[in-house]
């Protein structure tokens, strides 16, 4: 059988590690499962609809570090995709997302299914581009491959015509030639370091705030040896779940999550003179505008970030470090540390203590609070975090869709030791979380992956449960399930909106009938139970971390409204 283009585009994948190809088929696509039937050097985890299909390359991208390859249906699939492709371009995932598009020779005719793909994209990716002719494959696979893993990293999309996935290619003259990622890795100029230092040594109280980069760029060490030369706190990204966690939840310097809105914000950081920023968007608020101002306006601001659109977007900076995260990080802390050999130690000293005293007190006013909801039923939030966070094995990801359940509880109990294995929804496009629990159980096969979801959110991606069953993927999945889109409710009494203000709700109570999770997950061939008390839902969760299969944990919680999100 002579060797098509489709064939090609296995070879280029394959050439450069790919080992898996996330996809929901149709016609469109027929040639390439058609060629994977020939090919034992990739394999097709198939999904039943496209939100969990893109969200396991997702999570799969994310843990693994490597591109991760998607294959739609041509317009609608990639129209169902399109909110997770969203979420992807917010966390900077390195996604190469294809979809089989009709025969050219068609297009004149309007074909059922085809339209315009390239341009729906643009706004949500990288780059963008429709294979016109199977002598351009090569090229277009090797930058697409070099645009998505080069930092700033993120989507690209690649629509592959049917005429040029089936055209005849052993007559051709193709550069096959690898794909090559450069290294991007600069540090920043001298002279900014310099004066990133000085500002950071003459500050009276400064803090970090860091984001999800840092884990990314694998620049967690250096992120604490700069604390821990300062003597800052370390603040994470705005946001009930934001990413991955740069720094990690145990360390005395951990200052918690930062909220999603800014006169909350401005709270938190109104007593620090200087900010060192890095890894992170500056800032991306939710939903409703205040007048009120993030940053305080006697905060002093240093930004190092790869991407110099970053510096200055929102907010002004004293400091503006353009450059690789890791490579920044460590230039600054070593000028830091040759500077202050001149300086008395005793004031990081102070300030350190300071921290870890502050830090201490934080930590046992929120377990004091837990010890007082432990009568609470159902379960609270807070109760039902701690009894997932007590059993947590150290090897082990943790994967979180349930927004106002969490509220960085895990953090804030200083169970998230390893950054690494740590992802938080950053674009919010809801069905994410089941999807990169799967993914990134396949990426770390040897490492437990739990994910937290929320009741609302595992709906638009249900359909992940399917295959973690048919390819016996043993993630374990724990639901907070309060039958309800508790969010908006939240968020619609931070807009003083009337209803809301009455306690009443439109459309946001997910009662009459409640579904049940349990028997939809066994409908699927899963292993799933109900629980119903804080020590039953950590047995749950040892039960499922023993055995080599996913397993479904549905746990009521209270469906009480609180007027604002817990963040300590």
């Amino acid at each position: 059988m002579s060797k098509t283009g489709i064939d090609l585009f296995l070879d280029l994948l394959s050439d450069h590690g790919v080992k898996y190809i996330f996809g929901n088929p149709g016609s469109t696509e027929l040639p390439l499962n058609d060629a994977l039937t020939r090919d034992s050097r990739l394999k097709y985890i198939l999904g039943l609809q496209e939100v969990p299909v893109m969200a396991m390359a997702d999570g799969y991208s994310m843990a693994s570090g490597s591109l991760g390859v998607v294959n739609l249906h041509v317009c609608p699939g990639l129209g169902n995709a399109m909110g997770m492709l969203y979420n992807a371009f917010r966390e900077g995932t390195p996604l190469l997302v294809t979809a089989g598009q009709q025969d050219r020779r068609l297009y004149f005719d309007e074909p059922i299914l085809g339209g315009e793909m390239v341009e729906v994209t643009r706004p949500w990716t990288k780059w963008s581009v429709e294979v016109s002719r199977v002598e351009d494959l090569p090229a277009a696979v090797r930058r697409a491959a070099q645009i998505a893993l080069t930092p700033p990293t993120g989507p690209v999309f690649m629509s592959l015509p049917v005429d040029v996935q089936m055209e005849p290619v052993e007559e051709l003259e193709l550069d096959m030639s690898p794909i090559r990622v450069p290294d991007t890795r600069v540090r920043p100029p001298i002279r900014a370091i310099e004066r990133a230092v000085e500002l950071l040594t003459s500050a009276r109280n400064p803090a970090i705030l860091a984001g999800s980069r840092v884990t990314e760029r694998g620049a967690n060490q250096a992120l604490v040896e700069l604390a821990e030369a300062v003597g800052a706190p370390v603040f994470t990204e705005s946001g009930t779940t934001h990413g991955r966690l740069p720094f990690p939840s145990n360390h005395p310097l951990y200052g918690q999550g930062l909220p999603p809105w800014a006169p909350e914000i401005h709270k938190r950081l109104k007593e620090f003179d200087v900010l060192f920023v890095t890894g992170m968007d500056l800032f991306r608020l939710y939903i409703y505008y205040t007048p009120n101002q993030a940053i305080p306006r006697h905060c002093k601001v240093i930004h190092l970030d790869e991407n110099p659109a970053e510096i200055g977007k929102n907010f002004p900076v004293e400091v503006g470090l353009i450059g690789d995260t890791r490579e920044g990080l460590t230039g600054i802390t070593n000028s830091l540390k040759n500077h202050m050999r001149l300086e008395p130690q005793r004031v990081i000293e102070d300030r350190s203590d300071h921290w870890q005293t502050r830090h201490d007190e934080a930590r046992t006013s929120l377990r004091t609070q837990i010890d007082s909801e432990r009568t609470v039923a159902p379960l609270t939030p807070l109760c039902f975090m701690e009894a997932i966070g007590r059993v947590l094995p150290e090897n082990v990801a943790v994967i979180e869709e349930a927004v106002t359940t969490t509220n960085t509880t895990l953090e804030r109990l200083g169970y998230l030791k390893d950054p690494e294995g740590y992802f938080g929804h950053r674009g919010w496009g809801l069905g994410w979380g089941l999807g990169v629990t799967i993914g990134a159980q396949l990426a770390w096969p040897n490492k437990h992956v739990v994910g937290i979801l929320g009741e609302g959110a595992i709906m638009y991606g249900i359909q992940g449960l399917w295959t973690a069953v048919k390819y016996q993927i043993p993630a374990t999945i724990v639901v907070a399930n309060n039958a309800q889109y508790n969010i908006l409710k939240i968020c619609a009494q931070g807009m003083n909106l009337p209803g809301a203000m009455q306690g009443d709700y439109e459309g946001m109570d997910l009662v009459g009938p409640e579904y049940d999770l349990v028997a939809i997950a066994n409908s699927m061939g899963m292993r799933a139970t109900r629980v119903n008390t804080a020590d039953e839902l950590s047995d749950a969760i040892q039960e499922s971390l023993a055995i080599s299969e996913p397993m479904l944990i549905d746990t009521p919680i209270t469906r009480e409204t609180g007027k604002k999100l817990n963040y300590g």
